[in-house]
Order: C-alpha cells, then structure tokens, then sequence
C-alpha cells in the first residue's frame, strides 16, 4: 500500500497463479472494501491501539520504579499515536479508541474526524517524546524520544506546519548517517547509528523471522534462480530453497530505476537484476541478506532513519524560505550517495531525493499525498503501463484491465469486513 500504490513497484503478473487479486487491486488503483490487505492493516493497527490502551489505563496506579514505568508508558503512547498516524493516513476519518473496550457498547464507536485523529496523534507523541530515554538508554529495539520526535515531525510535515516540524526534527539528536548506504540495511548492523525506528525480526525463531523478501522475488522463479541470485551477490544461499510459483510484489518500476541519477550508488543497492523463469527482471535487492533457512531471515523493515529526518528538515527549511541551511542538509544525505551537492532547491529536487533515499521503504505514495501529486504523477503512469504492458511485468497478451488508474482517491476505503460489526460505516 506504500510502494506498490505508487510508481515505485509492480508486481509480477503469474498466469499460472492467480489468487493474487487483493495485491494487483492495490498496485492498479481499484478499490475494494473486501480487499485482504488493507483489511489487515487497519485490524493489525487497532489491536497495536487496543494493547496500548490497556496499558495507559492501568499503568499509572501501578507501583514500581518511575523511570521504567515513564518508559513504558511513552512506548505505549507512541505505538498508539504511530498507528492513529498510519490509520488516518491511509483511511481517513476512523474511530478513536483511547480506553479498552469492556462491553458491546464500546467496541464500535463513531468515525471521528481527521482533525481530530491529528490532534490526539500530535498530543500523545508528544507526550511520549518527554517520557521516552535517549537512544543511547533505550533497549535496542524499542521508540526512544528521537523516534517520538520523528514521528511528531512527519505529521507536521503532512499537516505542512512548518516551524513545528523543524523545531520536533532538530530535537532528534544521537544519530548519524552510515558512511555506506549498503551498510544501513545489513542485519549485522541491526540498530545502527542511521536507525530511529524499525522492526525487529530474528532468524532464530519461525514466529519472529521476516520473510518479506520471499515475496518480493518476481515470481515464478526457479530454485536455481534463486540460488544464482545470492550467489551473484557474493551470498550463500539458503538450504532447501522451495520453487516460488505464486506472484511476486514490490518489483521496481522501470520509471523508479529510471529516477537514479548516474553514479547514485544506492541503485546497485535497491535493485538486482537476475533471471526469473528465463526472463531477466528486477527485484528489491535492498532487502536480500544471507540467512540459513529458506524463508526465515533476520532482516528487519526500515520504519525511520535519520536520513529521512535530513531530507524532512531540508523540506521544512525550503518551505520557510531557509534554503541555505535545507541545502547542507540535503547535500548531505548525496554526499553519502555519491553525487555532487544541489546549489539550487525545488520542491521537485526534495521529492525527488526522498524517492532514491527511501525507496521500497513505503513512503512514496504518502509523499504522493501529501504533495498533491497522486494524479499528475500517477494518470500519466498508468497510462505508460496500458501502452507498453510487458515493460511493467505483464506477460504478451496481457493488458490492465479497463478500470485500472481511473480512480485516484488519496485514501482507501474502509474494510466492509469492519463495516459488518458496526452502526457507524
């Protein structure tokens, strides 16, 4: 819903296989309220709230050391603000549910307001920002006050309050750029000094492994392809590698490739290119990562880096007129690139570097939004796919269905499976 629902990503249409229509709706603009994924998004973003919630009403009558209890409190209330942000990004006006729920009567509440949603957003981040510890006395792992700060700077950011958002931004101090972009992303350096907030996953156990990159691939393709591509890669590949015949997702666009400037070094590090059933075809290399077992690996999903918080001040910056200053900022994050720096800034310059910076991060479409561009970027996108399919992963014969880029709502709908259980929608 990030990067596919934008024009970063495809996915790899599979004939053979096609029990993938909630994935292709989303990466065609066609929306459904039955679809599976964004179904599981707002559930899984309601039960992080309620398990929140459960806490915060309990926790201050509790009796046990204030500097542990300040922690898990500020933890709570930025895992509730981090998914109020996320639901009324992607959804609108949602019901705010701020107390567990201990009866019928509280389960289904009415859709509350997007100012609203904002407003508790911003309170309880802000809030979190003054309990949470510094990165350097946080267990790794867990939001710290600069992830508070960074999470209350990007919803400045969408709200385009300026001044606030600098001021959240530049409290986000203790962290660094890696000196290797490659580097940010291997699970050896899990935590790393680029890192504000990402998820955690472990090889070691079936429950808490990723195995997003398994989806990834573009699909159907080979044991020995597989095999190829992390040996290409200078990677051991993983024992008992199982035959990929569904169909992948998250394949980069050619238009995401084509975004690259020349001498970027984060291109060789965001997309490989390697055969897939006899078709050489590109896939999300920035996630590949030697691991023992097939389909369990440690790598875990960037949520922020101090990157982004470089490239939000210099938006921040820009839009105050302090283009002076935005510039060091953005100069720095394409310095570690390896390109020359801007003397000169433009909206389309910052959207431009957020694209590279984070691309298959899952911020694309919501940069879409909140810069007013869905329609002007993504309509002409659309209309490249219809006219040359095959370029965009379809197999000869196949075209995009009629309705696909007709509709180009800044939201999706809210899932009718949660419509069944309420009075409200």
């Amino acid at each position: 819903m990030g990067e596919m629902h934008s024009d970063n990503s495809r996915y790899s249409y599979n004939l053979a296989f096609r029990a993938t229509i909630d994935q292709e709706d989303i990466a065609d603009f066609i929306y459904d309220p039955a679809n599976g994924g964004l179904t599981q998004r707002y559930r899984t973003n309601y039960l992080m709230i309620a398990r929140a919630n459960e806490i915060l009403v309990r926790i201050d009558d509790m009796d046990f050391d204030q500097a542990a209890k300040d922690n898990i409190k500020g933890q709570c209330l930025f895992m509730r603000a981090f998914c109020y942000f996320d639901l009324v990004q992607y959804y609108g006006g949602v019901p705010l549910h701020l107390q567990p729920s201990i009866s019928f009567d509280d389960v289904a509440l009415p859709l509350s307001s997007v100012d609203e949603i904002y407003a508790q957003v911003i309170q309880d981040a802000a809030d979190a920002a003054i309990l949470l510890p510094s990165k350097a006395n946080q267990a790794p792992g867990r939001p710290t006050m600069g992830t508070a700060n960074t999470l209350l700077g990007n919803v400045y950011m969408v709200l385009e309050e300026w001044a606030n958002a600098e001021t959240a931004l530049k409290k986000v101090t203790g962290y660094s750029l890696m000196n290797d972009y490659a580097e940010v992303f291997n699970p050896n350096n899990k935590g790393n000094s680029e890192m504000i907030f990402e998820a955690q996953f472990t090889q070691a156990s079936a429950q808490f492994s990723s195995n997003f990159m398994y989806w990834f691939w573009p699909q159907p393709i080979t044991d020995a392809e597989i095999t190829t591509i992390y040996e290409d890669n200078g990677l051991t590949a993983p024992t008992e590698i199982q035959i990929r015949s569904q169909g992948g997702v998250n394949i980069p666009s050619p238009d995401l490739i084509a975004a690259y400037e020349d001498g970027d070094v984060r291109l060789g590090v965001t997309v490989g290119i390697g055969l897939a059933n006899g078709v050489m075809m590109p896939y999300a290399k920035k996630y590949l990562q030697p691991c023992d077992n097939f389909f369990r690996e440690d790598v875990n999903w960037p949520i922020y880096r101090y990157s982004e918080v470089l490239l939000f001040l210099a938006e921040a910056l820009h839009n105050q007129g302090n283009d002076t200053e935005a510039l060091t900022y953005i100069n720095d994050v394409r310095d570690r690139a390896g390109l020359g720096p801007l003397s000169t800034l433009t909206d389309a310059d910052i959207l431009q570097e957020r694209r590279v910076e984070l691309a298959l991060e899952n911020k694309r479409w919501l940069d879409l939004v909140r810069t007013d561009m869905v329609e002007s970027v993504l309509k002409p996108y659309g209309d490249r796919i219809r006219a040359n399919p095959e370029d965009y992963y379809l197999p000869s014969g196949v075209q995009l269905r009629p309705s696909a880029f007709q509709d180009f709502s800044k939201t999706f709908p809210l899932p009718s499976d949660e419509a069944l259980l309420s009075p409200y929608f």
